[in-house]
């Protein structure tokens, strides 16, 4: 099968495409799936680059989002048959431990990611456990029906920024969020369940043409934070209360301001440190303001069924930025590496990402 693959850590000069083995069933709960399209996160990037402590065979298929269409089950499957439109849970878990067990599976001691700790999606056929799996839901009438580039495009940050609001967060309808860096793509979908939840949504980009796009998408308020004081406005916005949750994904740049404009009983969320992942805290102010600071790392498959569930009901359809064919992959990759992008990069791989997955 066609792959795009990294033969070593490095840049995008590190990429390219191969024929490697077709993947076949390794157990009886595994599905193989034929793929229609992948999606990019910047995981991939980082992936790329080279991560503490992950070690890969090469060459290395990347890709953690995906759609496509089974063609092979295995004889314990039970919630998909061949010939089913699916779309892929990123997080692979045992399923076994206490974690697990919880309905906590990104907490499992051996959870990975597709293209990061396994093979993924960037590939004609990838097979992987049963829970990982769902078919691709259909929308209500009125809805036109998600593509396959949406249905890839939809997994990985919506699964990150539902956990990250729903599960630790806890949000609740009038609290004001605070979401940096709103042209990402766990930023952007933060955006879409904020407003979902009756939340107050103050947004951050230092491009205007991003900070247009979240006015479409509810954004309540906007800040450009290439040129505005996000602080003093959040405070001005807010009437000096500061804001109830704020979801980080930055790191050193954005940390301090980020505790500043956190109110009193304020809770910080975080999946990311893109620009660094040394910060500080006065403990004092911690302990004073009585607030939250939450990590947050993908999600539990109840999550997913959550999240996935939303989207049947029409809501958190995937913004798409550009669909390029996986004989052009490498660009699309440096279009992700640029940060051009406003919504998510993806990769067309069976020739149809732009048709209907579904039935109307």
């Amino acid at each position: 099968m066609k792959s795009l693959v990294m033969r070593a850590h490095g840049g995008l000069d590190q990429l390219e495409f191969a024929d490697l083995p077709d993947p076949d069933l390794t157990s009886d709960d595994d599905v193989l799936v034929s793929l229609e399209a992948a999606a990019l996160n910047h995981l991939d990037l980082w992936t790329l680059r080279g991560l503490p402590g992950l070690t890969l065979d090469f060459p290395h298929t990347l890709g953690g989002d995906g759609a496509g269409i089974v063609r092979k089950v295995g004889s314990a499957v039970t919630q998909v048959a061949p010939g089913d439109r699916v779309m892929i849970n990123p997080g692979v878990a045992c399923h076994q431990c206490e974690y697990c067990l919880a309905g906590k599976h990104s907490l499992c001691s051996s959870y990975g990611l597709l293209g990061e700790h396994c093979p993924g999606t960037l590939a004609e056929s990838i097979a992987l456990p049963e829970p990982n799996v769902v078919p691709i839901p259909s929308l209500p009438r009125g809805h036109p029906p998600l593509t396959w580039a949406e249905a890839a495009a939809f997994s990985l940050v919506s699964l990150t920024a539902w956990h990250m609001l729903v599960e630790r967060a806890r949000i609740r309808a009038g609290e004001t969020v605070l979401i940096w860096g709103v042209g990402g793509g766990v930023a952007g979908t933060a955006l879409k369940i904020a407003k979902l939840f009756g939340a107050v949504t103050i947004v951050t980009s230092s491009r205007d043409e991003k900070l247009a796009w979240a006015r479409e998408q509810g954004a309540d308020f906007v800040i450009n934070h290439g040129e505005a004081d996000v602080v003093k406005e959040v405070r001005g916005i807010t009437k000096k209360a500061g804001a109830d949750i704020v979801v980080e994904s930055v790191g050193e740049a954005t940390w301090d301001r980020s505790l500043r404009l956190l109110g009193r009983g304020g809770r910080l969320v975080t999946c990311g440190a893109t620009t660094g992942a040394k910060v500080s805290i006065d403990v004092r102010r911690l302990f004073w303001f009585q607030w939250d600071i939450l990590g947050s790392t993908m999600g539990g498959d109840g999550d997913y069924r959550e999240v996935v569930r939303a989207l049947g009901l029409g809501h958190l359809r995937p913004t798409l930025d550009s669909v390029h064919e996986l004989s052009q992959a490498r660009a699309a990759f440096g279009r992700l590496a640029a940060g051009d992008h406003l919504g998510k990069v993806v990769v067309d791989i069976g020739g149809r990402a732009r048709e209907a997955a579904t039935a109307s």
